[in-house]
């Protein structure tokens, strides 16, 4: 689904709505085209419950451009909790896509009856999120971070040096590392990253990404090169993509024998993090500011990491299943014979 067909899929609210998270709430592409998957999702799901389309219809073909504001404004909260089991039991999305689903009804409710006013009272401004079980997230340790990175070789072995020790050092996203420009690299070492909703913010090089970066310059295509600001070229000459970057990562991780953990350049973004707050004492604020996280309680994960990370050294102590030595027992004496 593309950002420009929405006016041709969706009724004319809806297209108002998602075209008021892209320029108004400064939401991603990718955000904005998840909340209309979400609603195409949704009105498909009316339609079949209302019998609006015949048994024999595919789900994935039923057309929603049809749906009016009367079938949008009397859906009530049992309809969007059957929605939420109908994805969880018959499309198999766990607890997290879920949650974003009901994330997305709430805000089109709210956007239709605050910002549009189109309805009078919101039917789902009572809808609760599932639960998101909370998990850990995976990293690489020190000794491993190193491994990956001299497991690179290659025809572009420079390049892909380093795009990893940027992601190991800098924690940026995959979107914002292939979005990178020559012109971004300032003189006084520092780097401007485009992160979520176009927010600009600035890290700082340090002496691996200065290396990295200034060894690769050099073999960096410039003939031909369509983006000529672009940092990371394809072999094609292109700004390298997300696909190819992904590629890299995965193929790096084989070689050095880091493969079959579910690693991906998420994971190093966590790793980068990780090593900072348990080898580099930073701050958890500085973190979330490198990182570029818009609230503090994204950042705390790394937190619960070492915490997690001195339970385990606690129970792995040599010492740590011995019983503490219990006193015999006393045997109890009946004394109501004697006399005082």
């Amino acid at each position: 689904m593309k950002k420009e067909d929405f006016i041709y899929i969706f009724p004319s609210c809806a297209v108002d709505f998602l075209n008021y998270y892209s320029v108004i709430k400064n939401r991603s592409d990718l955000t904005v085209i998840e909340y209309a998957n979400d609603l195409q999702t949704f009105f498909r799901f009316l339609k079949v419950i209302r019998g609006s389309v015949s048994k024999e219809a595919v789900f994935e073909e039923i057309a929603v451009n049809d749906i009016t504001l009367n079938d949008i404004s009397s859906v009530t909260l049992s309809d969007a909790y059957m929605f939420l089991v109908y994805c969880k039991d018959n499309r198999g999305n766990n607890e997290r896509t879920r949650a974003r689903k009901a994330t997305t009804l709430r805000n089109f409710y709210k956007f239709l009856t605050v910002q549009k006013k189109l309805i009078d009272e919101n039917p789902l401004q009572e809808l609760d999120s599932p639960k998101i079980k909370k998990t850990l997230p995976k990293y690489l340790t020190l000794d491993e971070s190193l491994t990956l990175l001299n497991a690179v070789d290659g025809k572009y072995k420079e390049r892909d040096y380093c795009i990893l020790t940027l992601f190991l050092n800098c924690g940026m996203r995959l979107s914002e590392l292939v979005s990178l420009n020559l012109s971004d690299i300032r003189s006084n070492n520092t780097l401007v990253v485009t992160g979520k909703g176009n927010k600009e913010r600035t890290i700082y090089l340090n002496d691996a990404c200065i290396d990295a970066i200034n060894a690769y310059l050099p073999f960096r295509h410039v003939d031909g090169v369509k983006d000529r600001d672009a940092l990371f070229i394809s072999r094609q000459k292109t700004r390298i993509s997300p696909k190819t970057v992904q590629f890299i990562v995965k193929n790096t991780l084989e070689k050095a024998g880091l493969s079959g953990r579910d690693l991906s350049t998420h994971k190093l973004r966590h790793t980068a993090a990780t090593l900072m707050y348990q080898h580099g004492n930073v701050d958890v604020l500085a973190i979330k500011e490198i990182l570029g996280h818009e609230s503090l309680s994204t950042t705390q994960i790394y937190t619960h990491i070492m915490d997690e990370q001195l339970k385990k050294a606690a129970a792995s102590n040599p010492l740590s299943a011995i019983k503490a030595p219990k006193r015999p027992e006393i045997p109890v004496t009946d004394n109501s014979d004697q006399v005082e």
